[in-house]
């Protein structure tokens, strides 16, 4: 509810987050939230730390005081993204908001590595904290804190697709449970005379090192250009779908500049046998479509295929079956065949699987060796080649 409230308040036209402008009000507002909530959880666990002399509690300070560094970062990273394209970045900025998503996450790990030499310390020199109730009760109201902001940065990531926010929202998480286990040493001080406050610490240390070091490997994944998710690659071709003119699909690539930033090249396969001009103006209505739908630079190549040619479809039909009696996850494209006094030459392309067990020019030979097997005047002319989604 106060999320939501957040939202309407400082978030003009926030129901349209695809707008550049309003996905940029939002990433402003995750980052001033984060820094007033972060700065004042410091505050008040350093308080609570140097009160009850926890180590614990005051390492889960300094925690929080990075958080606050991140959501600047995190702030800086959204401005320097958002700048229009220029000669020398002539499909934006986008990508800043990855490497500020990179900086944030190695951060966090910096200060969890800092936080175990500490802990480690603690451990090698114990002393028991002081118990006193205001202590449980600041802390608890920190993990109500935290759980909040964790929702609060989940929902905005989520809205407008951002790999910064949803780390911060991981951050938030770990520090939810670091801060949590930091609440039950310090209550187990009275209970038991045994210093666990360092063990603890140690632990809290551990966990966000974890959570930095997982959130900035999905960062890297994203620079380096990771395979765009299944449930994204199905809308594309779910979407193709619907234009009966188009026979089929292939070699699609989606290339990702950044949020807000994605560009669509695929081949579509149109019947050979329609006009040329027919067939264009196919091709441009599905990429302005496709445009609008994703709201991503959309390139289409035409492919003409034989529809209704009997022995095409015949012979495409047998290298099919050659090629699926090799490996079951190939699959061809593209194919054509030319016709000589005494051979029949097949021409396509094979795409095969990045894992696939056989290298690009054994499986060709292997899949042309089924076909002449078949029938020895049918020559195979095959092109290897990966897929990229």
């Amino acid at each position: 509810m106060i999320t939501n409230l957040l939202i309407k308040t400082f978030v003009k036209d926030y129901k349209n987050p695809e707008r550049p402008e309003v996905r940029n009000n939002y990433a402003m507002l995750s980052g001033t939230t984060g820094i007033i909530a972060n700065i004042a959880l410091f505050l008040l666990k350093l308080f609570t730390g140097i009160f009850t002399g926890a180590v614990a509690i005051i390492a889960d300070a300094f925690n929080n005081i990075s958080d606050a560094g991140s959501s600047v970062v995190t702030m800086l990273g959204f401005r320097m993204s958002s700048k229009h394209a220029d000669k020398k970045h002539p499909l934006g900025h986008g990508r800043m908001e990855y490497i500020t998503a990179f900086i944030v996450d190695i951060m966090i790990m910096i200060v969890g590595i800092e936080l175990f030499r500490t802990a480690f310390d603690k451990i090698l020199h114990p002393e028991l904290p002081q118990f006193r109730p205001v202590t449980l009760i600041l802390l608890g109201i920190a993990i109500l804190v935290k759980l909040w902001l964790f929702l609060f940065y989940r929902k905005i990531g989520n809205t407008i697709d951002s790999a910064a926010i949803k780390a911060a929202a991981l951050d938030s998480i770990s520090d939810t449970a670091a801060t949590s286990l930091v609440f039950l040493t310090t209550l187990s001080a009275k209970f038991w005379d045994f210093p666990l406050d360092g063990w603890a610490a140690l632990i809290v240390s551990g966990l966000i090192i974890f959570a930095g070091f997982k959130a900035a490997k999905e960062t890297v994944d994203l620079l380096l250009g990771s395979a765009p998710s299944q449930e994204y690659v199905e809308s594309v071709y779910s979407f193709i779908k619907k234009y009966p003119d188009v026979y089929g699909v292939h070699d699609l690539m989606i290339h990702d500049y950044g949020p807000g930033r994605i560009i669509i090249t695929l081949h579509a396969e149109i019947s050979e046998e329609c006009d040329f001009n027919y067939a264009h103006e196919v091709i441009d209505i599905l990429e302005k479509d496709m445009q609008e739908h994703f709201g991503a630079i959309v390139t289409i190549h035409l492919d003409p295929v034989a529809v209704n040619n009997e022995q095409v479809n015949s012979l495409k039909k047998l290298a099919e079956e050659c090629m699926t009696a090799v490996d079951s996850s190939f699959t061809l494209h593209d194919f054509r065949i030319v016709n000589a006094e005494s051979f029949t030459t097949l021409l396509f392309d094979l795409c095969i699987p990045v894992d696939s067990r056989y290298k690009d020019e054994e499986a060709a030979e292997l899949v042309a060796n089924k076909i002449r097997e078949k029938n020895p005047t049918f020559k195979a002319v095959i092109h290897p080649e990966h897929p990229f989604v």
